[in-house]
């Protein structure tokens, strides 16, 4: 891999002991070159690694189920890292642990995707390199062989070699189509078109109420849905259908339209302030707690998660 790209490295380890041997050498060593290192992560990874640098050691350190609760946030995070300390060129490091024990099935796929776009996301941008954490004692299987196929190289057992099982970007630029599962059959349903805007609010506040929303998350979820429902009315051909729906820890609302979502990096992209398209998708990933967006040949579907 060359000096000058972008680096994005999985560390296959088992146990802290594996993990500190790998991640902590490999944070010294950007350490050593003079590069800027985050180190986005769970608690008890974070405090290990303070341990074992030291508390003196220049090293940012952020929960990562705080920065990365919702999986789209993660490239921005990055992005806004290699912005703020990686101009003129400048390589950052960073070690990243997007998936642990816990995260649900949904963020889990999610958190796939994301693995996979950080490699369009960052094609062109020299000043990143990123390891990301698997801990192959912790996590299924299926989770490690989907992280093998995300990433260019790995490290394991202390040696660094060329990944094979590498899947490339073609897949990741392609329109994720990955099955959602049906609405329940006792979700609600209201079809939307422009005119119909404001009774769109109304149903979405009135589930959020029902479903024991505080008024703030409330106030969010209603905001999120209207600007799926105003992509739909743009994009989507001009009419769309909501489904709302409670699940034991969030309410769920699931946007379908005509459209076809064709930008695979669409909703983690930061839109500029005199960009018109872009918008509406970055502010529902800001809002909710979980997006999921699919395109099929019929069309396409947003699904927003809000915990209580």
């Amino acid at each position: 891999m060359a000096d000058d790209a972008f680096k994005h490295e999985a560390l296959l380890y088992e146990g802290e002991a594996q993990f500190l041997d790998g991640a902590a050498r490999y944070v010294s060593a950007g350490v050593d070159a003079g590069e800027p290192v985050l180190v986005m992560a769970l608690p008890r990874k974070i405090e290990l690694m303070r341990r074992e640098l030291g508390q003196a050691a220049p090293v940012l350190y952020a929960d990562v189920q705080e920065v990365g609760a919702n999986p789209a946030r993660l490239i921005p995070a990055w992005r806004a890292f290699v912005k703020e300390r990686g101009g003129g060129g400048r390589r950052v490091r960073g070690v990243a642990e997007p998936i642990w024990p816990g995260r649900s099935a949904d963020e889990v796929v999610e958190c796939q995707r994301h693995e996979s776009l950080l490699n369009i996301a960052f094609a062109d941008d020299p000043c990143l390199s990123l390891l990301c954490l698997y801990d192959t004692k912790a996590l299924a299987p299926p989770i490690i062989a989907e992280a093998m196929r995300a990433h260019p190289s790995i490290i394991e057992g202390g040696a660094r070699h060329e990944n094979r099982s590498y899947s490339g970007t073609e897949e990741a630029l392609a329109p994720f189509g990955r099955h959602l599962s049906e609405p329940p059959p006792h979700a609600h349903h209201l079809q939307f078109q422009r005119e119909t805007l404001e009774d769109l609010r109304r149903f979405v506040g009135a589930r959020a109420y029902e479903a024991g929303l505080s008024p703030e998350r409330g106030g969010d979820l209603v905001l999120a849905v209207s600007e799926l429902a105003n992509n739909s009315i743009r994009f989507g051909g001009g009419r769309g259908v909501v489904h709302m729906w409670e699940e034991s820890d969030a309410l769920v609302a699931e946007v379908w339209d005509h459209g076809k979502i064709s930008e695979p990096l669409a909703g983690v992209r930061q839109p500029s302030p005199d960009q018109d398209m872009g918008r509406g998708l970055w502010l529902v990933n800001q809002l909710c707690d979980l997006i999921q967006m699919r395109t099929y040949d019929a069309g396409s579907v947003v699904r927003v998660h809000m915990r209580r």
